[in-house]
């Protein structure tokens, strides 16, 4: 019986087990600069059995879809237009069988061309983990034939290779948003600027005719090039009236160093909006 792998896919977020026969994969976020060009990742097995690991690289980035939805797009042969760095980012090692309740370092190294110019570039660390066999109930099995399924799961990284000064920006256009019975859906279009990806935090505040602040959240966000985010929270329900809903973007992450973030002044937009 042929394998069924499972694939789990993290854009944003906190390392984490992904099933069973998971790995815990630290940090989530990798930046190497020009002059150093190597760095780690600690793998840890938290399961009761051996898990066989590889790791291996792809290009990709985040995008949204036609709901704005984030997703990521995966581009297994890039041309030469994308900046990416996965031909020339190498694990060390590649394949390893994890012990149960082991750690183990993976090199990364990176050998880009000698003629590379300034700027950032990318690429997708996939640490795919494959674990036991699941039995499969419901099928006749017997003592020459077993029937199970062999489960991998891929955990998928971030990894930016700097070289010389990169900067980055964000333009922000067409903010709208609605109250929703008791959520806000807020959608705006976002367009990155300079030479590296835009990695940061979404603020909002909904203040009613009082100025006083009614809502308010925040959420991570990266833009490599442009998003047409559609983002929705629960809220409260409010009382009919006119309310400033105020968005800012910024270049803080609390799950990441201030020294790996490119900064960029606060960006600060603004709309009214109608509660019937």
């Amino acid at each position: 019986m042929r394998n069924l792998l499972i694939f789990a896919v993290a854009i944003v977020g906190l390392p984490r087990v992904l099933g069973a026969q998971g790995v815990l994969v630290a940090p989530h976020a990798i930046y190497i600069d020009h002059r150093v060009r190597s760095e780690a990742i600690q793998l840890y097995n938290p399961g009761d059995e051996p898990v066989e690991i590889s790791v291996s690289t792809t290009f990709g980035y985040p995008v949204t879809d036609t709901t704005g939805r984030p997703t990521l797009r995966m581009i297994d042969s890039p041309d030469s237009t994308y900046p990416s760095a996965s031909e020339w980012i190498q694990a060390f090692p590649r394949r390893v069988t994890l012990p149960p309740r082991r750690r183990q370092t993976i090199r990364l190294l990176a050998r880009p061309p000698a003629d590379l110019p300034d700027g950032e570039y990318w690429t997708r660390i996939i640490v795919a983990a494959k674990g036991g066999r699941v039995p499969v109930s419901g099928v006749a099995a017997n003592d020459r034939i077993q029937v199970g399924l062999t489960l991998e799961v891929r955990t998928v990284i971030a990894l930016s290779y700097r070289k010389g000064n990169v900067t980055t920006g964000l333009s922000v256009s067409d903010l709208h948003a609605q109250v929703l019975d008791d959520s806000l859906e807020i959608g705006m279009n976002l367009e990155r600027q300079g030479e590296g990806a835009f990695i940061g935090t979404l603020k909002w505040r909904l203040q009613d005719a009082e100025g006083q602040t009614r809502a308010e959240s925040d959420m991570p966000l990266a833009v490599y090039y442009t998003l047409e985010p559609r983002l929705r929270w629960p809220i409260d329900r409010l009382p009919a009236g006119r309310y400033q809903l105020v968005t800012e973007l910024v270049s803080e992450r609390d799950d990441l160093s201030s020294d790996v973030l490119l900064p960029i002044d606060p960006v600060r937009t603004s709309i009214d909006l109608v509660v019937p």
